[in-house]
């Protein structure tokens, strides 16, 4: 038996906060990650994954507690771990002003990494992650998908004995996410390269070797998933909706229920882990399937029981949203109205005539491949950006024409959530209030409602800066909301959030759909697409392929894959397009 690569016992870690007090990071953690394979920590945020990957590279000294790595002390010489392990930062530390040959040389320079190395290793790193002919390319002009993998490529410009990947998917898209994890089984494979990686992403723990699941500093089961999956033995089922009820206001019913742990759309059927025996009133009239149970069901079943008071906490999800004052209009009526948009820089073309209709009260997705044109398209409909031709309407609003008249119907929330760092949550809603417009009583109360509805009383004096992902997910959501805009835009709003804060943050979503709020929607977690009515799918700035969550399933549908999932859907979309493209080219 081969000695493992990572023992760890009773680590903790404290640190400090700059509004007082502090923070137990990490509270007696213990684990071993064994000299083979994919193992992988996984948890809400907070729960102390980075924390413990940043002391495993010797970045982080421990309060208390003992780590080796690779055998080595790492209290006593956290230079040696770095000296022989490969590391990628949850933002890839690379220097977007330096071109991907630029940051591979600085990274060999820092290495110390010799040229006869150099030119043996370059090559392969090139053809393993498809940089070779952009090599000239500046980081910061590439897409979210190659920036990750010139990360990899830059945390292997050595030969490491043991590769650390915070969060490395956090934001791309499923083809490059499955670009990654091919790299990854490579190097297990090939090179025999040990992997520790923290991901948000369950069915990539689930592929995993070895998982350790974490909560609030402490971890709380580790093993292999397929046995940690056992939790679940007997609690799990599907069920469809009945009558004109849809997937997701079925889950959000069932969600209801005390007899039940966690529900989710899939496939167009909702997947419910139960506490107990499932409950009379939610399932009344519905046709249960049981199915065989999966690592999320564990994981949601682990969170639930460690956080049994989580409903009951002021810093716990706070309770189904009711706006003050619904949405006004018919239902059936269209709100947002696209024609052959077009939007071009200089001679490249982001946006390549799309069109769509989204309908009041609609939750509509977008979703598409690291630089398809989604984001752009979404500061086009907020009239951040100005459309080069085509038909923009907005509640009745030529977004062309009257983008102030528009703007006060909208509310953004953007990939980064778009708040300041140094103000509070107090100071933050309060800047966002005086932007919207809002003043006096008005203002008051609508700051009051919001801190209220997403249970942020308890963080008023907190730094922006200083909130978990869930938190700063919550506040952008408050402040987005402060206006009681009629429409919503969230682009990427749960990029790198855990499965926890997705299932709150849908939550809300839904419940200002069902109040007449129209809600559009760009998402790299497939299966959150299960939530929409209708979605689009766009590449190259086009749309290939609209229509409601099974329709769009259907494009992935053979005889080998009778029940596709989303992700299914969404790859096969875009490769069969990329390939049509390709012929097109060649003809």
């Amino acid at each position: 038996m081969t000695a493992p690569v990572i023992v760890g016992r009773d680590l903790r870690k404290r640190f400090k906060q700059r509004a007082g007090g502090t923070l137990d990071a990490l509270a007696s953690v213990s684990l071993e990650i064994a000299a083979g394979g994919v193992s992988a920590l996984v948890g809400p945020d907070g729960s102390g994954k980075s924390t413990l990957i940043r002391m495993i590279a010797g970045l982080l000294s421990a309060d208390a507690g003992e780590l080796t790595v690779l055998g080595i002390d790492v209290a006593k010489d956290p230079q040696a771990i770095q000296d022989r392990i490969g590391y990628m930062p949850q933002r890839f530390g690379l220097y977007e002003d330096l071109s991907v040959q630029e940051n591979l040389d600085l990274y060999a320079d820092l290495h110390g990494v010799s040229a006869a190395v150099r030119a043996q290793k370059y090559p392969r790193l090139m053809e393993m992650t498809a940089l070779g002919p952009f090599t000239g390319r500046l980081a910061g002009r590439l897409s979210g998908g190659m920036k990750q993998k010139l990360g990899l490529a830059c945390a292997l410009v050595r030969s490491p004995e043991l590769l650390l990947l915070d969060d490395p998917t956090a934001g791309v898209d499923p083809l490059s996410r499955r670009e990654l994890w091919e790299i990854i089984a490579a190097l297990v494979r090939d090179e025999g390269v040990p992997v520790l990686i923290s991901t948000s992403y369950l069915d990539e723990a689930e592929r995993c070797d070895h998982v350790v699941v974490m909560h609030r500093g402490a971890v709380l089961a580790q093993g292999r998933p397929d046995d940690i999956a056992q939790v679940a033995a007997g609690r799990t089922f599907r069920a469809a909706p009945r009558g004109e009820e849809s997937p997701r206001k079925l889950q959000a019913r069932l969600l209801a229920d005390p007899t039940v742990t966690d529900a989710a759309p899939e496939g167009g059927r909702v997947r419910i882990v139960c506490t107990t025996a499932p409950g009379d009133a939610a399932f009344a009239g519905l046709a249960l399937e049981p199915v065989p149970a999966r690592f999320e069901d564990a994981f949601m079943i682990l969170q639930r029981a460690a956080d049994a008071t989580r409903a009951k906490m002021s810093t716990g999800p706070a309770p189904a949203l009711r706006a003050e004052q619904l949405s006004g209009g018919v239902k059936a009526e269209v709100v947002v109205e696209v024609r052959d948009l077009v939007k071009r820089f200089g001679e490249f073309v982001a946006v390549d005539r799309i069109g769509f209709e989204v309908r009041r009260g609609e939750i509509f997705g977008l979703l598409g491949p690291n630089g398809a044109g989604k984001t752009t398209t979404f500061r086009m409909l907020c009239g951040l950006l100005t459309a080069t031709s085509g038909t923009l309407n907005v509640d009745g609003a030529d977004l062309r024409r009257s983008r102030a008249q528009a703007r006060r119907k909208l509310g953004y929330v953007a990939q980064k959530f778009s708040l300041y760092g140094q103000l509070s949550v107090a100071e933050n809603l309060d800047f966002f209030a005086s932007a919207y417009g809002l003043a006096g009583a008005a203002r008051r109360r609508r700051i009051d409602w919001v801190m209220d509805e997403f249970a942020l009383h308890p963080l008023a004096g907190v730094l922006g800066g200083h909130l978990a992902g869930g938190f700063k997910q919550r506040l952008a959501m408050a402040a987005a909301l402060l206006h009681e805009p009629d429409i919503l835009f969230l682009d990427e709003a749960t990029s790198g959030a855990d499965p926890v804060a997705r299932r709150e943050f849908w939550g809300r979503v839904n419940a200002l759909a069902d109040q007449g709020v129209t809600v559009i929607v760009t998402t790299h977690f497939m299966a959150e697409a299960e939530y929409c009515d209708r979605i689009a799918i766009l590449d190259s700035g086009r749309v290939l392929a609209q229509g409601a969550p099974a329709e769009i399933r259907s494009h992935a549908l053979t005889e080998g894959n009778p029940e596709p999932t989303m992700d299914d859907a969404f790859i096969a979309v875009v490769e069969q397009a990329r390939a049509a493209a390709l012929q097109g080219r060649a003809a």
